[in-house]
């Protein structure tokens, strides 16, 4: 993709989706962002065209949309709300067909199972936990892989272990089958979102990513 080409990005805001931000500017990518509350831009980028409203609503996702070339999205649960993960995804589906857009990239944690999943115990057991203690949210997670796989998009659902906020780089390595490592540094984890831009290696996949 070019680095000309303009990215939405979902969760922006966030702590890994600053990164996320940073990154894709630093490689000359264009940037609309959506944002919840304008007064966390404490110094807005003027490279960056912002979007202000919730991921839950279409016609917000729809006007965010509107003129870029692909989608990235590090959306976060908001505390103490009901899940938000399928309902943003739904609208970020209906969008893109309207206006023929390929390219969705997105984050999910280590608890949603693919069929494919060959998990270790450890990894199995940071899922059992999480659907005991997050059920909503787990479910809702495991509902937006199944739209995804539902849609004729060209999505990647990265699954993460624990992110840590640093700018440190190591080596990632990525399986489609079990969760390669404890943690991903923020750092890390922007680099491969916007590696996959360019590549359509797990196009229509869920691959686990972690540092090693």
């Amino acid at each position: 993709m070019q680095n000309h080409t303009k990215i939405a990005v979902i969760g922006g805001t966030g702590k890994s989706g600053k990164y996320l931000v940073q990154g894709l500017l630093s490689q000359g990518f264009l940037i609309k962002m959506l944002v919840r509350n304008v007064e966390t831009l404490t110094a807005p980028d003027p490279l960056i065209e912002v979007i202000q409203g919730d991921a839950r609503h279409f016609e917000t996702i729809h006007s965010l949309i509107r003129g870029c070339g692909a989608v990235i999205s590090t959306l976060g649960q908001p505390k103490g709300e009901t899940p938000i993960f399928s309902h943003a995804t739904t609208n970020v589906i209906r969008s893109v067909q309207e206006y023929g857009i390929r390219r969705y990239i997105l984050i999910a944690g280590v608890n949603v199972d693919d069929v494919s999943d060959k998990k270790s115990s450890k990894t199995a057991f940071a899922t059992e936990w999480m659907k005991t203690n997050y059920p909503q949210t787990t479910a809702d997670r495991q509902r937006e892989l199944e739209i995804l796989q539902a849609s004729d998009l060209d999505w990647t659902m990265i699954r993460l272990p624990l992110i840590e906020l640093t700018a440190e780089k190591s080596k990632i390595k990525a399986s489609l089958y079990d969760c390669p490592g404890d943690k991903i540094s923020a750092a890390s984890l922007a680099d491969f979102l916007i590696a996959q831009l360019s590549t359509n290696v797990y196009n229509k996949k869920s691959p686990f990513i972690a540092n090693v």
